[in-house]
């Protein structure tokens, strides 16, 4: 105590308890990249002040938006799994790896965003170009709307994973029950074939372009 001038363990009986002040919060890496017209919301506390963040937009983002590259550390094995979100893997140097963010400040916003329950939900696919993990709007997404993403159909093969994926409930996200009706297929304006996701179609449109 520089008031008594003596050395104490704990605090002074005579002048009491020093005035703690604390350093500032700094935000983690991963959210000071968010694009400005993107927001995170806590969907969810579970224990230990656990936060489940969700990514929303808060203008119109246009199709064919492409977001990227994902950033993580490559690894052999993950050191953090979470079911609300894809596991990412690349190729390298021609070994496959995964795209590991075992905390928030070894990757970028993109490890925000969730997977699609279904198709109605989809808004974006991911795909591995050069290397690298981007994902691309498959529609416009107006505000408030949440990005939620599924593989593309080439990069659903390289993980070994279906084409759509389709979950009626949610431990997650308290969202609406998903319609229970069949949902509408993508149709290709060229010769009616019908597709479950729109990356399918978008490949199956390239066989057309290719004989044009």
């Amino acid at each position: 105590c520089e008031d008594c001038g003596k050395s104490l363990i704990g605090e002074c009986k005579l002048h009491g308890p020093l005035i703690r002040a604390k350093d500032r919060v700094i935000p983690s890496r991963a959210r000071l990249t968010l694009p400005h017209y993107l927001t995170l919301r806590v969907l969810e506390l579970r224990a230990g002040n656990q936060q489940i963040l969700g990514v929303f937009a808060k203008k119109v983002i246009q199709k064919r938006t492409q977001f990227g590259p994902y950033v993580g550390q490559l690894s052999t094995k993950l050191t953090r799994y979470d079911e609300s979100r894809l596991v990412l893997q690349v190729l390298k140097d021609g070994g496959k790896y995964f795209l590991d963010t075992p905390n928030e400040d070894c990757g970028n916003w993109m490890m925000f965003v969730r997977l699609a329950r279904n198709q109605e939900e989809q808004t974006l696919v991911a795909y591995q170009h050069c290397g690298e993990v981007y994902f691309t709007t498959v529609k416009p997404i107006e505000p408030h709307t949440e990005l939620k993403v599924w593989y593309a159909a080439d990069y659903a093969k390289f993980m070994e994973a279906s084409a759509v994926f389709i979950k009626e409930e949610s431990d997650v996200c308290p969202l609406p029950p998903v319609a229970k009706e069949p949902i509408e297929p993508w149709i290709c304006s060229s010769c009616r074939s019908s597709f479950a996701t729109f990356a399918l179609l978008e490949s199956h449109q390239c066989i057309h372009k290719d004989r044009v």
